[in-house]
C-alpha cells in the first residue's frame, strides 16, 4: 500500500464493517485512530491513511496533508487529482488486503480530510455505505467536476460542525449542506457548541448515528434531520 496508515483490526476472520478516516491538515495517521474502540465497541475495521504531503510546522516536526491550502478554500485541479488518485489506490489495496465488508464501507473525513471524503464519495457513491464530513467544507471544484450518477442521491450522509469553529466557520458546513441538496442528497446535520474539534457530544451522536444507520442491521434510508446538539 502506497500510503502509510494505521489500522484497528478486530479479532476474527470478518468481513467487518469498515470506516476509513481521513485526518485534517497538519495531522498524522494516528490522529483519528483513537475513535476506533468507541464505535461498535471496537468491532469494526478502522483504517487511517496518512496524507502524502509533508508539512514541517517547526524544525524537527512532521505533519501531513492531502493538498496545499489556499485562502479561498479552493483546490488546484492537479492537487485534487493527485490526492484522489493516491486515496483511491489506498482503498483498492485495502479491500484486497483487509477483511472489509464492502457493503458497509463508510468514508469519514475531518477538516481537509472531509474535503477528500466528499471528493471520493460523491465521485463514486455506489462504493460507500455512507459519507461523514466533520468540520469541513465542499469546494466548488468538486461539485462542478462530478460525473452523472443515479446512486448519488441515495448516499447516506452526515455533516457535523462547531458553532465556534475559528478555522472553518460553520457557514462553510451549511454551504456544503446546500450544495449537497442540489445533488439530491438530504444530509443529516449536527451542530455543536465547539471549536475545530470533535466534542464529546458530537462523538456520542456520531457513534449513535453509525450504529443506527450504515453499521446497523438496516443500513438503508436517507433523509435530513436537525436538532441542536444532537442527531436523530
Amino acid at each position: 500500500m502506497d500510503l502509510m496508515h494505521t489500522a484497528h483490526v478486530p479479532s476474527g476472520k470478518g468481513p467487518f464493517p469498515t470506516l476509513v478516516a481521513l485526518h485534517g491538515f497538519g495531522a498524522t495517521a494516528h490522529d483519528l485512530l483513537g475513535l476506533a474502540p468507541l464505535i461498535e465497541q471496537g468491532e469494526i475495521l478502522f483504517l487511517c491513511p496518512q496524507g502524502p504531503m509533508l508539512i514541517e510546522p517547526a524544525p524537527g516536526q512532521r505533519a501531513y496533508g492531502w493538498f496545499p491550502l489556499s485562502g479561498a478554500g479552493e483546490i488546484e485541479p492537479a492537487a485534487l487529482i493527485g490526492a484522489r488518485g493516491v486515496l483511491e489506490g489506498f482503498i483498492d489495496d485495502a479491500i484486497e488486503q483487509y477483511p472489509i465488508d464492502t457493503d458497509r464501507l463508510v468514508l469519514m473525513g475531518f477538516s481537509q480530510g472531509g474535503v477528500m471524503a466528499y471528493d471520493l464519495a460523491l465521485g463514486r457513491p455506489e462504493r460507500y455505505a455512507a459519507l461523514v464530513a466533520l468540520s469541513s467544507w465542499l469546494p466548488d471544484a468538486i461539485v462542478e467536476g462530478l460525473p452523472e450518477s443515479e446512486a448519488r442521491a441515495s448516499l447516506v450522509t452526515l455533516l457535523i460542525h462547531g458553532t465556534k469553529d475559528p478555522m472553518i466557520a460553520i457557514d462553510n458546513g451549511k454551504d456544503a449542506r446546500d450544495k449537497l441538496r442540489t445533488l439530491g442528497i438530504e444530509a443529516s446535520w449536527g451542530e455543536y457548541e465547539m471549536g475545530h474539534e470533535i466534542s464529546q457530544a458530537a462523538l456520542r451522536d456520531l457513534v449513535s448515528w453509525l450504529a443506527q444507520g450504515p453499521f446497523g442491521e438496516a443500513s438503508e434510508g436517507d433523509g435530513e434531520s436537525e436538532v441542536e446538539g444532537s442527531i436523530l
